[in-house]
């Protein structure tokens, strides 16, 4: 059985590459199962995705704690302890990143000591499609390229799945492109069986239960939103050009996050440390004095 278990953030397209890469496999013959598991169910939260791939019936439910390949779909997930990402890694196992840092560069700053490949998903998206957009078919395409699935299935496959969230003919065609170029141009790597074959689980926890008030809408701890920061939650940030910036307040008044104050002269401040880039002020700028900057280049990565 191959096993495979996709990173991303809320909006990027795990859960849906993941049942691409399943829908592929089952139109080869193979028996698979693909499932999705959240955390905070918002926009750039992490989140995870399983996909299960064998020629007999699939037996095993839940999460897949040693995958036979590891699917990133951003290298910012990598500094995120909350996402887990390099859990149950061993030298056997596969891993893609979706980054523009070579792999060898990958591998020594994360210390990886696996068959680790990557390719800047993110930047053929934007010039293939002019945006940034969701990742789930050239995630799934990558996935389904190292697995060794063919192009034809893929790409019926993605026809399948973005036609039953509703998306348009041409917005599809767009996609199955993308994935056609992820496909063609992904390093390929050695996906091994063995690590199909590493049975580890963690040891089971007791749960510990708390009184009945601990699940009303009420304030346990007042005042703890500035401590848990979602800076990470981000793949792109808005960077503002002052002297595009009239005061309108629009990205102050759009902000879900309350990430935007407006100092005394009129001009926004956004605070990075509980930005978790939905790019709303982005959109709803009318002077375009905010832009969308991906947030490995502004760190200088």
């Amino acid at each position: 059985m191959r096993t495979v278990r996709f990173h991303g953030r809320g909006g990027q397209g795990a859960k849906t590459a993941s049942r691409i890469l399943g829908t592929a496999a089952f139109l080869e013959g193979f028996v698979a199962q693909d499932s999705p598991i959240y955390g905070a169910e918002r926009r750039g939260a992490p989140v995870a995705a399983f996909t299960r791939i064998d020629s007999r019936p699939i037996r095993e439910r839940g999460m897949i704690f040693s995958p036979t390949l590891i699917v990133v779909a951003d290298d910012t997930l990598l500094d995120d302890p909350s996402a887990r990402v390099l859990e149950g890694v061993r030298d056997v196992t596969a891993v893609f990143v979706n980054s523009a840092i070579p792999s060898e560069q990958l591998r020594e700053r994360f210390a990886i000591l696996s068959h680790l490949t990557s390719l800047d998903v993110t930047s053929m998206g934007l010039h293939q499609m002019g945006k940034s957009t969701a990742l789930s078919a050239p995630l799934g395409a990558v996935a389904a390229r190292l697995l060794g699935l063919h192009a034809e299935s893929l790409r019926t496959a993605i026809q399948h799945e973005l036609s039953d969230l509703g998306l348009s003919e041409q917005l599809i065609a767009k996609n199955q492109d993308l994935a056609r170029s992820c496909y063609e141009a992904v390093p390929v790597v050695p996906v091994s069986d063995a690590a199909a074959g590493i049975t580890d689980r963690p040891s089971l926890w007791t749960p510990r239960y708390d009184p009945p008030t601990r699940g009303t809408p009420m304030i346990s701890a007042a005042a703890n939103t500035v401590l848990r920061k979602t800076s990470g939650w981000r793949t792109f940030r808005p960077v503002l050009l002052p002297d595009k910036c009239n005061g309108c307040f629009l990205c102050f008044t759009y902000c879900p996050e309350g990430a935007i104050a407006m100092t005394t002269g009129g001009k926004p401040v956004i605070d990075y440390d509980h930005c978790k880039g939905c790019m709303l002020c982005v959109e709803e700028c009318p002077t375009d004095a905010l832009l969308s900057r991906r947030e490995s280049e502004v760190k200088g990565r």
